[in-house]
């Protein structure tokens, strides 16, 4: 790795320094919010001038590096693999693991949600109210739902027409599925001179996009003091009290996810669940303050490489690809949601519509894309399906941005997992 990201382990670690920015956030967005309130006048100018800006712009740097890191890591992902029989077996067993633990995932979402109904007794009065604050941008989300294609379109645009479109548009999977062509087209074609430039050249486009992306991650506490300022000064803890069942529902599926289920992949792998989370809580604290699996991509695979010690032939690969196909959490908010909504407005979902509920989930885990809140289409998208009004999702968006924290920290925490498992009997 570039010399720039290896430099972050000395001194005092990065990771406790955005935790450091994230708690001074927290608790001065809660005094700001107590004291004046977030519809104060300087409160509303500091957040939309000063933090909101500093934030976007952080992630602005991220995402600029990450569609070159992502088409030049898998390409020399497999293209070091040398066989492509072996990509193969490495991409059955991803698959297989994606939706595997995916729907274990949704799984223990919906029986929670079930038994727990968090949604159950709601006051008429503050749905209307949860409504109103988020109408505007509940209408824009339902909108580009009502656009999206079909389920045969969505299969046929993951081959791209024209990649350089797919690029400029942010089609994440149908760029990726040109850079496996290329990797392959190269595995291939192993042996001329010409190929041996290009990938010597995809090797320094992923050593440049790493170096770069190491100097803008050391902005990174910065950037998480301005996210948990805004979150903190403009809603305080009201909101999450007024949605606390459905927060705690979520939280508590997201967390018996990591600790059960990861746990019992980890020793399966052949490693200690509490040694492997302690290498890997950088990545956590990172997917916890961006909120993002594609802005923690690149300290995911210095994660992986330096902490976790596994081949690079494979963590390129399944990281890349899971960052924005093995989703476990999307999935399990996803499903835990529109029940949510469903027992809010007394809708009953029989078992059939539940289970049709489980796999679209299991589904858009895989093709949501890993930016802050690119799941909520997907939810609109769902709930439309059952006979849930879309424009119900106004009502979680106040405390969407906390649950994509959380549901965040487990997509990327699992890729690392998936990572892990396959690379059990894998070498360099």
């Amino acid at each position: 790795m570039a010399a720039a990201v290896a430099d972050q382990s000395k001194g005092f670690p990065l990771h406790w320094k955005m935790a450091i920015g994230f708690a001074l956030g927290l608790t001065l967005g809660l005094l700001v919010h107590a004291t004046a309130g977030a519809d104060s006048a300087w409160v509303q100018w500091l957040t939309r001038y000063l933090t909101q800006p500093a934030g976007t712009l952080f992630l602005r740097l991220i995402f600029m590096l990450v569609l070159p890191l992502l088409f030049s890591a898998l390409i020399v992902g497999v293209a070091e693999m040398g066989d492509v029989r072996a990509l193969g077996r490495i991409g059955i067993r991803t698959l297989v693991y994606t939706v595997v633990v995916s729907g274990i995932a949704v799984l223990i979402g919906l029986l929670l949600v079930n038994l727990l109904k968090p949604g159950e007794g709601g006051d008429p009065a503050t749905a209307q109210h949860l409504l109103s604050q988020g109408s505007e941008r509940a209408q824009a989300i339902v909108g580009g739902t009502r656009q999206k294609p079909g389920a045969m379109d969505l299969l046929l645009s993951l081959v791209p027409d024209n990649v350089i479109r797919a690029a400029s548009s942010n089609d994440i999977l149908a760029v990726m599925f040109f850079a496996l062509m290329m990797g392959v087209g190269l595995v291939l074609t192993k042996g001329s001179e010409a190929t041996a430039t290009f990938l010597r050249a995809m090797e320094g486009l992923l050593g440049i996009s790493m170096t770069l992306i190491g100097l803008v991650i050391r902005l990174a506490p910065y950037a998480v003091f301005c996210f948990m300022f805004n979150l903190a000064a403009l809603f305080g803890w009201d909101l999450l009290i007024r949605l606390g069942s459905y927060v705690s529902v979520v939280v508590l599926a997201l967390a018996l996810h990591m600790v059960v289920v990861y746990s019992a992949v980890l020793k399966h792998a052949g490693w200690s669940p509490l040694d492997w989370f302690a290498r890997v809580q950088e990545s956590m604290v990172m997917a916890f303050s961006t909120a993002s699996s594609n802005a923690t991509l690149p300290t995911s695979l210095r994660v992986a490489e330096e902490k976790l010690k596994l081949p690079n032939k494979v963590s390129r690969f399944v990281l890349t690809v899971g960052a924005t196909a093995n989703q476990n959490g999307t999935a399990l908010f996803e499903g835990v949601t529109v029940l949510f909504l469903a027992q809010f407005f007394g809708i009953q979902l029989d078992i059939g519509q539940q289970l049709l509920v489980m796999f679209v989930c299991i589904l858009g885990g895989i093709g949501t894309a890993g930016v802050p809140a690119g799941s909520l289409p997907v939810v609109a998208l769902i709930c439309a399906m059952v006979g849930i009004p879309p424009e119900s999702i106004g009502i979680i968006l106040g405390v969407d941005r906390f649950l994509d924290m959380c549901r965040t920290t487990l997509n990327v925490t699992g890729d690392l997992v998936l990572a892990t498992a396959v690379s059990r009997g894998e070498r360099d």
